[in-house]
């Protein structure tokens, strides 16, 4: 280990890590510029064959910028867009971001530090951080926008600028270190552990956008959700966002195992694809008929059972579920988009969209204030993490391919810095109030707490 990571597992004083040198380089999953190709013509583009674990340089702190050693990150499923260089390599990113001149052009490496989530110390702030200092314990935002760009102050993901942290940048969060903009930060809950925060930025900051915000679904009380993919990592928080708000969750899952988890989750309904005919083998609904099958046999359940369609359906699977989506929407109900992991083409029959004044919503990430709602969310127990299994950062690529694969449930988390799980909570008190038994409610799961009993690579 390197002074710097001795002084932080030693406890160290804000002032003592001021002290302490910063490494010059660290350790980082990343992909390399010259392994673009090497899915060509291969049909299983395993990501545990493109994503590296080794040593990176580490770059200059730019003046608005923060150096935070990493205690834990998270796996999204834009990690596996960018180990399997699609729909485009993620260093055409960092090219085009490099072109903008000044500190962005360190972006532009022969290799890429991936991950959009990331909890962890501030170990040092550039010259221009004023609301952030050394020793701060925060979790990280994964939009990282141009301040100084006017559409930015209206709302952070109009920007022109506004990228993913991790995927359309580098330096991010599965690694040691990490850096990002001040404009990235919220502090960490304090009742929280390491790899539970880590687990909440991305995925519950768009989850609460989606259905929450003014730019989603604008959820109100007794509103009926469909949630697809509903103990994934987006879908297992939209579950708790919708029961918080009043409304009525809907939850479609593949298998009974996982049914049972979103029934232990508190979901009011809960469907099983092979209940509507549309099993994990019928991956995309390519045929009107056959859409229009599926979508009447759900929207009959969900009528059965909460007494209406539902009013937002909650889609970030795409292709293999946005026929249905767009047919069993009610009248002038919203279908809310913000990912597409089944495939980016759409197809749906426009008369079910037209006709009946349905609206479909495009999201993508969230703002500050949202990610800063949402935590607010967690710090009163209105919310838990989803984590359900727990990787060192040298098996990170097994956490990846987990997810790839789509045999995970909730969040897959990483261990970066910290030693072992369960480290990092500073508010024992309001973690024992809040009560372990509902802290985590996807964590007993057979793909369960891969973590060995030490070491964190």
């Amino acid at each position: 280990m390197d002074s710097m990571t001795d002084a932080l597992l030693g406890g160290a004083t804000p002032a003592q890590l001021e002290r302490t040198p910063v490494p010059d380089e660290y350790l980082a999953v990343h992909l390399r510029v010259e392994d673009v190709g090497m899915f060509a013509g291969i049909e299983d583009k395993d990501v545990r064959k493109s994503l590296r674990v080794g040593m990176v340089p580490t770059p200059e702190l730019a003046p608005d910028e923060v150096l935070v050693a990493v205690m834990a990150s998270s796996v999204n499923y834009n990690t596996v867009w960018s180990a399997m260089f699609e729909p485009i390599p993620t260093f055409d990113f960092l090219k085009r971001y490099a072109r903008s001149g000044g500190f962005a052009e360190r972006h532009d490496r022969p290799y890429q530090v991936v991950g959009s989530d990331g909890a962890g110390v501030i170990v040092r702030v550039g010259s221009g951080v004023r609301r952030w200092k050394i020793g701060d314990q925060v979790v990280i935002h994964p939009v990282h926008v141009d301040d100084q760009e006017p559409a930015t102050h209206s709302d952070g993901m109009m920007g022109s600028e506004m990228r993913a942290w991790g995927f359309e940048t580098n330096f991010g969060g599965m690694a040691h270190y990490s850096i990002a903009r001040a404009t990235q930060l919220v502090r960490k809950p304090a009742h929280l552990t390491w790899e539970e925060s880590a687990s909440i930025p991305l995925c519950a900051s768009t989850a609460y956008r989606m259905l929450v915000s003014r730019h989603g679904a604008c959820m109100k009380q007794g509103d009926i959700v469909l949630i697809w993919g509903a103990t994934g990592g987006l879908g297992a928080l939209a579950v708790q966002l919708v029961k918080n708000g009043g409304g009525i969750p809907v939850g479609v899952v593949g298998s009974e195992r996982k049914a049972k988890l979103l029934e232990a989750l508190g979901c009011d309904i809960v469907i099983n694809r092979d209940d509507i005919g549309m099993g994990n083998g019928d991956v995309a609904l390519t045929s009107p008929e056959r859409t229009v099958e599926v979508g009447k046999r759900l929207g009959k359940i969900i009528r059965q059972k909460a007494g209406g369609d539902p009013h937002i359906v909650f889609d970030y699977t795409g292709a293999a579920t946005f026929g249905v989506s767009v047919f069993v929407a009610r009248r002038g109900g919203v279908v809310v988009t913000c990912g597409s992991s089944t495939g980016f083409q759409h197809q749906y029959d426009n008369r079910y969209l037209w006709m009946n004044l349905k609206r479909v919503i495009g999201s993508h990430g969230a703002n500050l204030q949202e990610l800063w709602e949402c935590m607010r969310l967690f710090d009163l127990g209105k919310l838990m993490p989803t984590l359900s299994a727990l990787y060192p950062l040298t098996e990170a690529a097994e956490a990846v391919r987990l997810v790839q694969a789509n045999a995970h449930t909730g969040k897959v988390g990483v261990l970066c810095l910290a030693p072992e799980p369960g480290l990092g909570v500073t508010d024992p008190e309001r973690r024992a109030a809040i009560g372990e038994d509902r802290l985590n409610p996807l964590r007993d799961t057979a793909d369960s707490m891969r973590m060995p009993a030490a070491a964190s690579g």
